[in-house]
Order: structure tokens, then sequence, then C-alpha cells
């Protein structure tokens, strides 16, 4: 499930580097927890919440079904 997740962040990573920022795959839990850390302009942004819930994790949801939640770490 990792390299799966791990492609699906690649399909988002374009749009977040655009702005002068970045998200780098921390972890993959069995139970479907994708830890993450926002880098560059995503960390401390006030819309990074925005960006984690409704942009990255729809996308790992979408690309991955196993994927229960998008946690920020």
């Amino acid at each position: 499930m990792r390299e799966k997740v791990q492609e699906a962040l690649e399909k988002v990573r374009p749009f977040l580097q655009r702005d002068g920022g970045d998200v780098e795959l921390v972890d993959v839990t069995e139970d479907g927890i994708v830890k993450v850390r926002l880098q560059g302009a995503c960390q401390g942004c006030p819309g990074a919440v925005q960006t984690l819930k409704l942009g990255i994790e729809r996308v790992l949801k979408q690309a991955v079904p196993e994927v229960k939640e998008v946690v920020q770490v």
C-alpha cells in the first residue's frame, strides 16, 4: 500500500511545489492512516489543513481506497 500512496502523492506534489511547498510521506500504518509532513511554504500556512484534507487526503482516498485518513506529523 505504501507504494500506491507514494505514487498518488507524486500526482499531488506538482501543485504544492508550484506554490513553494511540498509533502513528504512519513508512514503508512496497517489500519490505513497516512502520515505526511508538509514542507516549504505549506509548513505553517494558514490553509495547510484545507490542503491536507481537501486536497491530499481526497486524492489519496480516490487512488488508494484502503486509506482511511491523512494526518500531518
